[in-house]
């Protein structure tokens, strides 16, 4: 069992490169890879979906952080629309991860795998809004805020396929989107979190070392690692041109999602 555990760091390595890199949670790039290494292990299959959802949204509470002081840093973190949004955000993702656990795991990986390839394909097509488009005010962030707060919360993800696509359409910058989605995390995956470890607790069949519906090895081993390269992919962000950094993104999703879906069709 101990083998296992030193993938998780690995996995942090890759999942904080990439949280910063795109201004996503990480979760997205955790949640195939952590499926696969739980079933690996003979965890039970009604758990597994769970497992890897919980698992991944709560790194991203620390992954977020890191990413978000990095993009801060370049001042591409648009704070007033964090304020806006982060109420609708914590209600919507709280309210879905506590659903999630009455909701098996096949048609929630085929959840997971249709919401990434939608957001690939806006991104992938390089979507071009209309040039007197604008954010929506208070009430509209909210609501938009739940929205992506209930759809993180069934894919454990900090809402940036989501939000960047949302925020590239109100014509914020590909920068500011990607900075702004890294601290738009934050909010998602606490109460995500907080949502999974309620959903989870009273679970019976779950395998040991397990709080709610977070697995504490792949926790801690993702963790201390993904803290740590997050801010060197938020670096890297700020180097590529903004068409480039777009179709890589879509072109990453696109790529997670065909690995689930083969997971889901095996």
């Amino acid at each position: 069992m101990t083998i296992w555990w030193l993938t998780y760091p690995l996995l942090g390595i890759f999942g904080g490169f990439v949280a910063g890199l795109f201004g996503v949670g990480g979760g997205l790039t955790l949640v195939p890879f952590l499926y696969m290494l739980f079933v690996a292990q003979g965890f039970p299959a009604e758990h597994v979906m769970h497992l890897a959802l919980g698992t991944s949204m709560a790194t991203i509470v620390f992954t977020s952080i890191s990413s978000m002081r990095a993009h801060h840093a370049h001042g591409a973190v648009r704070w007033d629309i964090v304020r806006s949004m982060a109420p609708g955000l914590v209600l919507g993702t709280f309210g879905g991860s506590l659903v999630v656990g009455q909701v098996p795991t096949g048609p929630m990986t085929a959840i997971f795998v249709i919401i990434v390839y939608y957001a690939s394909l806006q991104m992938m097509l390089d979507f071009k809004p209309k040039a007197h488009r604008q954010m929506p005010g208070d009430v509209g962030r909210f609501a938009v805020g739940g929205l992506i707060g209930v759809v993180s919360s069934l894919v454990a993800a900090g809402g940036g396929f989501l939000s960047v696509p949302f925020m590239l359409f109100c014509n914020v910058a590909i920068h500011q989107a990607v900075g702004t989605s890294s601290a738009l995390g934050f909010p998602i995956a606490v109460a995500g979190a907080i949502g999974y470890i309620v959903a989870g607790w009273n679970d019976a069949g779950l395998p040991a070392h397990t709080f709610g519906y977070i697995y504490l090895p792949a926790f801690v081993g993702i963790v201390v690692m993904s803290i740590t390269l997050a801010p060197v992919g938020a670096k890297l962000a700020h180097r590529l041109p903004v068409k480039k950094l777009k179709r890589m993104f879509g072109a990453f999703l696109a790529f997670l999602a065909t690995k689930m879906l083969f997971s889901l069709l095996g």
